[in-house]
């Protein structure tokens, strides 16, 4: 196989910097599954570890970025897959421990390979990529303590991310009442299109500082943490659920008990990296069927690889809204 591109990440005098690279298959980390890769996508986690702004995400270097890919088996030693067979790869140490979806080629271990479910295409899979799989995970795990579109209301927290946006979509399809948080006024019209039905201003929240405050959500998805997260806690109804998938708005929570013990707030939280195979699965099956959101031309734009540094920036300082799919050809 002759050389290829790659996004990768080097640490260079305690910078953290990527550019794009040819690479051979001897470059990249050992694996039994060898694709080739279609398209990948990026996540707040990408542009974190290839700029080196959250903290040692990356554990060695360099390392090829991107924890999501989608593609064909040209060649695998693990009797599960064969060459030609359509594959996605997430999670696990995929851009972080391992090189990633960031190149045309990839090789991982047979372990973290998820068939393609009929009903999506590469491009399709990877408009979800780790944001869909995390929102269908998180449905999933909602739905599995009682959330049900009867229930009442549901409300998604920083609406325009990858994650948020996904799930909104998700949910609606599914007859759910959402009210979506955002802090862009801009994209209320972009929101209601995938479904939400209300759409509330971060900055007009009233978070109040009760230890309980008027009971408002069946359900809640947070991708922001911090205070909102807080404030969460203090406003869901009786038995309500909360799934937590982000810090944006920082890593603490500081709330009390009384949620807890007077109203059976559960909450929930959504491991992407480390879901067990068989629920992983289950998910994007149902990524591809009852949980595939309507609007994905909407969500997603299309960069390259040499799109990628500026797209972090833009990402970092809150400037996007849903997906970018990097195409590899």
């Amino acid at each position: 196989m002759s050389n290829f591109k790659a996004y990768r990440i080097f640490n260079e005098n305690n910078k953290i910097a990527g550019r794009i690279s040819d690479l051979t298959l001897d470059d990249l980390k050992p694996g039994e599954v060898v694709f080739k890769n279609h398209f990948s996508s990026v996540n707040y986690k990408d542009a974190l570890a290839a700029t080196g702004s959250g903290g040692k995400i990356i554990r060695s270097y360099p390392l090829v970025g991107g924890i999501d890919a989608s593609g064909v088996v040209e060649s695998s030693t693990d009797a599960r897959f064969k060459p030609g067979d359509s594959v996605i790869c997430t999670s696990y140490d995929f851009g972080v421990g391992h090189d990633g979806g960031f190149a045309q080629y990839c090789r991982v271990p047979a372990a973290w390979v998820v068939p393609l479910p009929q009903g999506l295409s590469f491009y399709e899979a990877m408009v979800l990529g780790t944001a869909g799989y995390t929102a269908g995970l998180a449905v999933a795990l909602l739905e599995l303590n009682g959330m049900a579109p009867a229930n009442g209301k549901v409300l998604v927290n920083g609406a325009t991310g990858g994650v948020a946006s996904l799930a909104i979509d998700m949910l609606a399809g599914k007859g759910y009442d959402i009210t979506a948080i955002t802090g862009k006024d801009s994209e209320h019209a972009f929101l209601q299109k995938l479904g939400a039905k209300e759409i509330l201003s971060r900055a007009s929240l009233d978070m109040g500082a009760r230890p309980l405050e008027k009971s408002i959500w069946a359900a809640a998805f947070d991708s922001v943490g911090g205070d909102q997260l807080s404030w969460l806690t203090r406003t869901m109804n009786q038995q309500g659920l909360i799934a937590s998938f982000g810090n944006a708005g920082g890593i603490e929570l500081k709330t009390n008990v009384l949620p807890f013990i007077l109203r059976g707030v559960r909450l929930i939280g959504v491991d992407s990296a480390a879901t067990p195979m068989p629920l992983r699965q289950n998910v994007w099956q149902r990524l591809a069927t009852d949980l595939k959101p309507r609007h994905l031309a909407d969500i997603a734009n299309l960069i390259t690889l040499a799109d990628l540094p500026g797209y972090f920036e833009k990402m970092l300082k809150g400037g996007i809204r849903g997906r970018a799919v990097v195409r590899m050809s």
